[in-house]
């Protein structure tokens, strides 16, 4: 029995470099894309540290004056540092979609970092919280607010979570913080998942409140 011939199908060259000229450009544009975005990410923390240093100068002034740009509708109400890993965020006053491009957000329904219940500070995945997921049980993480305290927390656990099934409780009766991000990491994905570090505070002496937003 003889084998049916395939027939070769070829494509015209004009065609085949249209199709390479377009992978390449769609390429190009994509890697554009991620590198602004992490270099926005990098220039407005500098900002957000210059306004965060004026604001910790004057704790007691109105926060309109301490916007890290003008047009800004955000300003930083603290400083979270992971010293084992040498890391450092400015944390704003919300954490909405758009905030999140510039760096770490409080959580407007939970207490500020320090007072007694559960802080929750949310970031994305890939910059500002990217390295959440070395924190180990016992890593310590400073918080410095803007009233010029500093807060001490002791990591202690680790969890993946639905973002509407994470067991925080914002009035629990400790002190304490919780990091989230979207989960996976790996993964431009937005799904339901997240990824969850407790801290709970170490100098549970500090009661002070940090200045409300005026």
């Amino acid at each position: 029995m003889k084998h049916a011939l395939r027939k070769k199908v070829t494509l015209p060259r004009f065609l085949v470099l249209a199709i390479v000229t377009a992978l390449g450009v769609a390429g190009i544009t994509l890697i554009g894309n991620g590198l602004w975005i992490k270099a926005k990410a990098e220039l407005a923390q500098i900002l957000l540290n210059q306004a965060f240093e004026k604001k910790q100068a004057s704790p007691y002034s109105s926060n309109a004056g301490f916007r890290p740009w003008s047009w800004a509708d955000i300003t930083p109400i603290a400083r979270l540092d992971a010293p084992r890993l040498n890391k450092s965020a400015i944390v704003l006053n919300d954490a909405s979609g758009e905030a999140l491009a510039f760096g770490p957000g409080h959580l407007a329904n939970t207490p500020y970092p320090g007072e007694r219940g559960t802080s929750v500070l949310a970031a994305h995945r890939d910059s500002h919280f990217s390295w959440i997921r070395n924190l180990q049980s016992g890593d310590i993480l400073n918080v410095e607010r803007a009233d010029g305290r500093q807060v001490t927390f002791n990591v202690r656990r680790s969890w993946i979570a639905r973002f509407d099934q994470s067991g925080i409780n914002a009035d629990s009766s400790g002190r304490l913080l919780v990091l989230s991000t979207c989960y996976p990491f790996d993964t431009n994905n937005r799904g339901p998942m997240r990824y969850l570090v407790e801290a709970e505070i170490k100098n549970p002496a500090v009661t002070a409140t940090l200045i409300a937003p005026r």
